[in-house]
């Protein structure tokens, strides 16, 4: 007998491993989970970035990617099985599963309301909500939109009646060359890039004028995967949620992450410094209270009943639901684990 099968018999004998003779069992596979984005790249999205380039994804056994932003919204990729998650606002989350889509919010990205009703701030006489009546607003095409402005003009005393240009985000240079008298924005983004071109604005945030405050930001996933892949959800989204605390606690090198992972569209570095201070200082990303991910559900059921009452929410056939729906069924914090 040679001396490697002597040591060969003896490894055996004992039960033990022998390097080079008895393999290791492979580490498992990485699963493989994609995300679908709801608009261009931002500061909103910062944490996918920060878990899957940092290696949080790949820690918890996942192999994540981040899907370009298309034509398909998220809502409609996640519902059909195209993409496990994706960011969603808390409206499109409402109409869409009203409507009978599968989905199922997972994590708050922020923890209340980052969009305003802004207008150029040497409009004097515009002193509050009422002074928008009969005015021009520049929109973005959703019944959700008027619903908002009426319930914010009314709420102050006025009529809610005014005039709509359908424009997209044309509204913002509109806006500043005074087009339109007024449009909705995120302070987070639009708000700041505003202020860093120079633009003087003022605005009125929505929760001070008869709308509920909400989790403007979601990632939502199917019921259908989460059913499927209870272990993997857990983990992706308790990845995320590290790195969305990341971004909160290690700011300029999320940013620097952010930047280095979408050179091609964010070419502005100021700007996404500037968003992810108004996020942090503005407590969006973690709350005040030190909640981050987690969905509050009396926001969720305040937003439902408001959307059911302002008959903003429909069903499969287009017509407006006759009975609140069940919110507890849109959204779950049992992933995040905590």
């Amino acid at each position: 007998m040679t001396d490697l099968t002597r040591r060969q018999a003896l490894f055996l004998a004992a039960g033990l491993p022998l390097a080079g003779a008895v393999t290791h069992a492979r580490a498992a596979t990485p699963q493989k989970i994609t995300v679908a984005l709801d608009w261009t790249v931002n500061t909103n999205h910062i944490g996918l970035f920060v878990a899957r380039d940092k290696g949080f994804y790949r820690d918890a056994g996942l192999d994540v990617e981040i899907l370009p932003y298309g034509d398909t919204g998220s809502g409609t990729l996640v519902a059909n099985r195209v993409a496990d998650f994706g960011i969603s606002g808390s409206l499109g989350l409402f109409t869409q599963k009203s409507a009978g889509a599968d989905l199922k919010a997972v994590y708050a990205v922020v923890q209340s309301e980052t969009g305003r009703v802004v207008f150029n701030a040497d409009r004097a006489a515009i002193k509050s909500p009422k002074n928008l009546d009969g005015l021009t607003y520049g929109g973005f095409g959703s019944a959700w939109e008027n619903a908002l402005l009426r319930t914010i003009i009314r709420h102050d005393g006025g009529k809610g009646d005014f005039s709509t240009v359908t424009l997209g985000t044309s509204a913002y240079d509109a806006l500043a060359n005074g087009s339109v008298d007024f449009t909705l924005e995120v302070s987070t983004w639009e708000g700041v890039e505003a202020e860093l071109k120079g633009l003087k604005q003022r605005s009125f945030r929505y929760a001070d004028y008869g709308v509920p405050d909400e989790h403007t930001t979601l990632i939502a996933s199917s019921n259908a995967f989460l059913s499927a892949n209870p272990k993997a959800a857990a983990a992706f989204v308790k990845a995320t949620r590290r790195g969305y605390a990341f971004a909160v606690d290690q700011a300029l090198e999320a940013g620097e992450l952010l930047i280095a992972a979408n050179k091609d569209t964010l070419a502005n570095p100021a700007l996404i410094d500037a968003s992810l201070k108004a996020l942090n200082d503005g407590h969006f990303l973690k709350s005040a209270n030190g909640a981050i991910g987690t969905m509050d559900k009396a926001k969720m059921e305040a937003m439902g009943g408001y959307l059911f009452s302002s008959g903003i929410l429909l069903d499969g056939n287009g017509k407006a639901l006759t009975a609140k729906p069940d919110v507890e069924a849109y959204f779950s914090n049992e992933f995040l684990g905590a």
